[in-house]
């Protein structure tokens, strides 16, 4: 194939898992590569970290040098296995023929995608809300989010719900389709890769303290660019969602509290979502057993209510239809120019 085939091809499929992932994104009973690089991330836990935690409980106890560098060893496992896997899968079909080619790449975009699951999550914590289910609530919401939940109320769970959609906007739809119209699966799986690394061993733990240092930092930094595009991207899909959506509310919350966060990607979707609606996020929340203290992000203008959790769904399907058609227009550009 030319290059320009190529080209041609990655654009189809990319469509085509993008369309996969908003019509039925990921089925339960299919196998998940992330899934499978989560079963890598976990041996390897067991293998380079151990039961460190559990003999020595106290991180400045242990040898924090050598922990940090059995987690940078992880990475760069995941990341090297990750990359030769996803290449295989990727360019091995092409070879056999482009239809073929095209057909398992678009599949693989669908898989690095998660607007559909995620929506599909969260929407569970809405049911069992509307239901007055609290206790289903709290175990839906406990699916999504690393926080103890059998402490929230119907409040707690449904700001729960709202910031878990809108931070995982940026790392569960936007990121990883930055990174697969650059690079086609094998980057976006490799992205894919290293955030998972991070919801897995990326805590400030007792555990991994030291033994997440790297799979944390490379997070950061590769979420950093994406995480500001999806909070624009949120802030001008309130144009096209209603009157329950204010834009310019969205923009000057983002602003001033888009660093309100330990992390400096986490709260630039979060305070653009609670600026479009009108709502306050954020504030203190309790991680295994301890109350972490953060920053409110957003106004108390009104408040939340659990169909905050479908306006926010709208708005990131909005967003990411618009990331989409941006995505592609570039590529076609790109064509263009090669022409």
């Amino acid at each position: 194939m030319q290059e320009i085939s190529l080209l041609q091809a990655h654009m189809t499929a990319f469509a085509a898992g993008f369309i996969l992932d908003l019509i039925i994104g990921d089925p339960y009973f299919l196998p998940h590569p992330v899934r499978w690089i989560g079963s890598l991330i976990a041996f390897l836990d067991k293998k380079l970290l151990g039961d460190a935690s559990d003999t020595q409980p106290d991180p400045d106890k242990r040898d924090a040098a050598a922990e940090r560098s059995r987690g940078t060893l992880l990475v760069i496992i995941v990341l090297l296995l990750t990359l030769i896997v996803s290449a295989a899968c990727t360019a091995l079909p092409y070879y056999l023929s482009v239809t073929f080619g095209i057909i398992i790449e678009s599949v693989l975009t669908c898989y690095v995608l998660a607007m559909t699951s995620l929506r599909r999550e969260s929407m569970k914590v809405y049911h069992k809300l509307a239901e007055n289910d609290l206790e289903g609530a709290r175990h839906a919401v406990s699916m999504i989010v690393g926080r103890d939940t059998a402490v929230l109320d119907e409040k707690g769970v449904t700001k729960a719900a709202v910031e878990t959609v809108a931070e995982n906007f940026s790392d569960g739809v936007i990121a990883p389709m930055l990174y697969t119209a650059i690079g086609g699966p094998v980057l976006g799986l490799l992205y894919k890769a290293i955030n998972t690394m991070d919801s897995m061993v990326g805590y400030k733990n007792d555990r991994y303290m030291n033994f997440g240092t790297s799979a944390a930092k490379l997070d950061d930094a590769a979420n950093w660019l994406p995480s500001r595009l999806s909070a624009l991207l949120l802030i001008v899909a309130c144009v096209f969602c209603g009157t329950d959506y204010d834009a310019g509310r969205a923009y000057r919350t983002w602003k001033r509290d888009r660093y309100n966060h330990k992390s400096p990607n986490a709260a630039q979707t979060e305070s653009a979502c609670a600026g479009a609606l009108g709502v306050q996020l954020a504030g203190d929340a309790q991680y295994f057993g301890k109350i972490v203290k953060k920053p409110f992000i957003g106004d108390d203008l009104r408040p939340i209510e659990y169909e905050d959790i479908i306006r926010t769904n709208r708005l990131m399907t909005a967003a990411s239809v618009i990331g989409e058609f941006i995505c592609l227009a570039v590529m076609i550009l790109v064509l263009t120019s090669i022409k």
